[in-house]
């Protein structure tokens, strides 16, 4: 259902640059140019993540309760993803780890969050047995 998501940026070059680094940890690449910014992908018929300045020429601004969560396969992604994120100058929101505020023994969900360069705030995570 879901073709691509859109972050917005106030310097595409610099959010590219971030972005680039950052999925190339995972294999994801840049599969279109839109004229506002590029949209990153693993294939043209997946869900995609288009990183644009907004179409209306004002100020992006990174919106609050609003996250793109991004899946992966396994907790090592989630830590290379997380650790390259904060390397590149994003901010932590959360560390990874098993992630579940309504049960903190199940072991089924890990993941970190953190802000982009633009405050931004993106999950990974993966579903993982113990």
């Amino acid at each position: 259902m879901i073709g691509y998501a859109m972050l917005g940026t106030n310097d595409v070059e610099a959010s590219s640059k971030f972005y680039d680094r950052l999925f190339a940890v995972i294999g994801v690449k840049r599969l279109m140019e839109f004229r506002t910014g590029p949209a990153y992908g693993v294939a043209l018929d997946q869900p995609m993540l288009a990183i644009c300045t907004p179409d209306d020429g004002a100020q992006a601004f990174a919106g609050n309760g609003t996250m793109i969560a991004l899946t992966v396969p396994d907790k090592q992604d989630v830590d290379r993803l997380h650790a390259m994120a904060l390397k590149l100058g994003g901010k932590e929101v959360i560390a990874p780890g098993y992630i579940d505020p309504e049960n903190p023994e199940n072991r089924v969900f890990y993941g970190a969050r953190f802000l982009d360069l633009d405050g931004n705030k993106l999950s990974v995570f993966c579903r993982s047995p113990g």
